[in-house]
């Protein structure tokens, strides 16, 4: 049997790919953790542990009593956040992994899972389909720590055989967590302003692109991933995989056919920087070819559904 441990479930990503591992493996099957003691409310279908990644010497602990066979290592600083405090951002990012890379090899792990992202990706990388190998010269912490992070697990990989797996995600748009301080995270922040009938002011110009992926295709992207033969997984650093391309001005029209009145202004910060250093959109063919992937949701089809879905979760009354 499977016993499956999230670190960092409480963000995002976690909120949702933990519950898909549990309707997929069983409950019993997955552990949820995370450093916020206030996030187990959102796990009570299955066990929840508080845990800090940082802490070695507890998630050597928790590993050997529940038996883990599987680790899926989500916690980090994101990109907006960690420009503020980057020797944070580099340690947590840096260190936690490195915490469980090592725990993995110490403890026989037999899958780790990592999230890199396009951060990976810099001003001097191609903007307009992104290859699995274009130039990479990262300009935030975040992205150092990633293009740092994949290297690190290709080396545990060659050198100890630990089997990590890792997507380089582009921005992820859900409906059942808030935003968590990315440079995407408008177009999760977007969705909250229109369905409670405010304006909302966007950080980035309406023009930049920038790929993104509704939860649902990341979290099938991240299982499929994590099934594929061991065979068939050929980049050991990180797969690109791309759902869709859109800038703000055009999710803001998608959203405006479902909400007429709904306003938006544009007061570009920092994060605009950050965004114009990223790819405009990805090639994902490496994905494709090695195991299969497809996305299955384009910005029309997730916007419908999270503009139904949203105010029923968040349980948002009509004004």
């Amino acid at each position: 049997m499977e016993k499956i441990l999230v670190i960092g479930a409480g963000g995002q990503l976690g909120t949702e790919l933990t519950k898909a591992l549990a309707n997929k493996y069983g409950s019993d099957a997955v552990i949820a953790s995370d450093f916020q003691e206030s996030v187990r409310s959102k796990f009570e279908y299955c066990s929840f542990r508080t845990l800090n990644v940082m802490d070695r010497e507890a998630a050597a602990t928790l590993i050997k009593e529940e038996q883990i066979t599987q680790i899926y290592h989500l916690a980090a600083i994101l990109s907006a956040s960690g420009e503020k405090n980057p020797i944070q951002a580099w340690d947590l990012n840096m260190g936690g992994l490195l915490s469980v890379l090592e725990l993995s090899k110490e403890h026989n792990i037999k899958k780790i899972f990592w999230p890199s992202s396009i951060a990976v990706f810099g001003p001097d990388t191609p903007k307009v389909n992104t290859t699995q190998d274009a130039f990479k010269n990262p300009t935030t912490v975040y992205g150092i720590s990633k293009l740092a992070g994949e290297h690190w697990c290709e080396y545990y990989f060659n050198k100890y055989g630990v089997d990590v797996r890792s997507l380089r995600y582009p921005g992820l748009i859900g409906y059942k967590s808030m935003a968590g301080g990315g440079t995407t995270d408008y177009a999760v922040d977007i969705f909250h302003k229109a369905v409670n009938q405010e304006n909302f002011s966007c950080f980035l110009q309406e023009d930049t692109y920038l790929p993104m992926m509704y939860m649902e295709d990341a979290v099938n992207a991240t299982i499929q991933l994590m099934e594929a033969p061991a065979a068939a997984i050929k980049i050991r650093t990180s797969y690109n995989i791309s759902g869709m391309s859109f800038s703000p001005k055009e999710i803001y029209d998608c959203i405006k056919m479902h909400v007429p009145n709904f306003k938006i202004s544009y007061a570009p910060d920092f994060r605009q920087q950050i965004a114009d250093s990223w790819p405009k959109s990805i090639d994902d063919t490496a994905a494709k070819l090695d195991w299969g992937w497809k996305a299955n949701y384009d910005l029309t089809k997730m916007t419908g559904e999270i503009l139904t879905k949203l105010p029923v979760y968040f349980n948002y009354q009509k004004k």
